[in-house]
């Protein structure tokens, strides 16, 4: 939990730092350290919890639907009363259920051997390819099962996001994202529950009245990452032309700022490690973990994402409490990927997607059966 709290501190000293312009009521002379004592860990357990009361919140669902129109209420009552949602459709059919694949062993990567991963990455020791769980009844929680046994139906989708308006610059903004969906037939909570969570306790802590920002700060919850990034490529379609225009003319409003940069928070609590010999992935968080910084270098915009998480990492150093941070640049199937060759942008998350040797472990991990009430345990038992 220390991991995601160090994330969260580098956050926000990442955004305010780049904004510029930090005010806060009776601030000392580092703004930061007053938004920072203003993040509160119980808060973000609760909303990861409350999170879970609908299930894994796949898309196409009345489950997911629910969660968007609770996320919706939660940033209102933060004080960031301004949402909106983007409306497209998604018309591909779900997957039919499957039968659970039998366990794999995994599989070692010779010394020199070369394989290509994700990202244009480079896979090293131990390999094990991972499908998403397909199959409900892998769920032997029956409450669970209940929970999640809507399949998702073709047709509209929504997600929602609310935003800060910059006091001396509204007319630019940074997107903060993490994506709400989730699938597996259990509660969602690593992937991306506790992203999602991270973003809604930004939103509060900035939403205060006395915290002003020289820029605008954009608080997106996307909805069909699990499907292949739609949400957030249906935002980059329906909005990225609208960047930087004044509406009404004269009136100092914009209801798309231009695009600074781009943030993305995915599956934020637990690195695993590489799977042993024998395929099975540790349900313990390894010793050497850190915090993930992922930019793409094929990306249009390379070198200023570079430079973006490098200065996310050295605010990890100045305002971390406990696990360091790690600049990587592999940055792939997140959310972040469709704004990569428009704006800077880089995505945070508890281990590198491009090098994982599991493309999900955490989220396989959280779809079997004992192994989610083993982690929904462990998330709401801290302290």
């Amino acid at each position: 939990m220390n991991a995601v709290w160090t994330r969260l501190l580098a956050i926000v000293a990442a955004i305010v730092g780049q904004s510029a312009y930090c005010q806060a009521q009776n601030a000392p002379t580092d703004p930061v350290s007053v938004l920072v004592g203003r993040l509160d860990l119980e808060a973000y357990k609760a909303t990861i919890k409350g999170l879970t009361q609908f299930g894994d919140r796949r898309e196409g669902t009345a489950r997911n639907r629910m969660a968007v129109d609770w996320i919706e209420a939660q940033l209102k009552s933060y004080g960031c009363t301004n949402t909106e949602r983007v409306k497209y459709v998604y018309d591909a059919p779900p997957q039919p259920p499957q039968q659970a694949a039998a366990a794999l062993r995994g599989s070692a990567i010779a010394s020199g051997e070369i394989r290509q991963g994700l990202g244009r990455s480079r896979l090293r020791g131990m390999t094990l390819p991972v499908v998403p769980n397909n199959d409900p009844n892998a769920q032997t929680d029956p409450a669970l099962r209940a929970r999640n046994a809507e399949l998702p139906t073709p047709g509209p989708r929504e997600e929602v996001y609310c935003t800060k308006v910059g006091a001396t610059r509204p007319d630019e903004m940074y997107i903060v994202g993490a994506h709400m969906d989730g699938r597996g037939f259990g509660e969602a909570a690593n992937d991306d529950g506790s992203g999602t969570a991270l973003v809604m306790e930004l939103a509060r802590v900035f939403s205060s009245p006395d915290v002003k920002t020289a820029r605008s700060i954009r608080f997106a919850l996307w909805n069909n990452e699990e499907t292949g990034l739609q949400g957030s490529r249906a935002y980059v379609a329906q909005r990225a032309l609208l960047q930087g225009k004044e509406d009404p003319p004269g009136s100092g409003r914009y209801p798309e700022p231009r695009w600074i940069a781009m943030i993305q928070h995915d599956m934020m609590l637990w690195d695993h490690g590489m799977p042993r010999p024998d395929g099975v992935v540790s349900p313990e968080q390894r010793p050497e973990a850190d915090i993930n910084i992922e930019f793409q270098s094929a990306a249009k915009f390379a070198d200023a994402a570079m430079r973006l998480a490098f200065f996310f990492r050295d605010a990890n150093e100045k305002y971390a409490t406990d696990y360091p941070a790690a600049v990587g640049h592999h940055m792939t199937n997140t959310d972040s990927t469709p704004f990569m060759d428009l704006v800077p942008a880089i995505s945070l998350r508890e281990m590198k997607e491009a090098c994982r040797p599991e493309r999900d472990g955490t989220r396989t991990i959280i779809s079997r059966p004992t192994a989610t009430r083993r982690t929904r345990t462990r998330i709401f038992a801290w302290g």
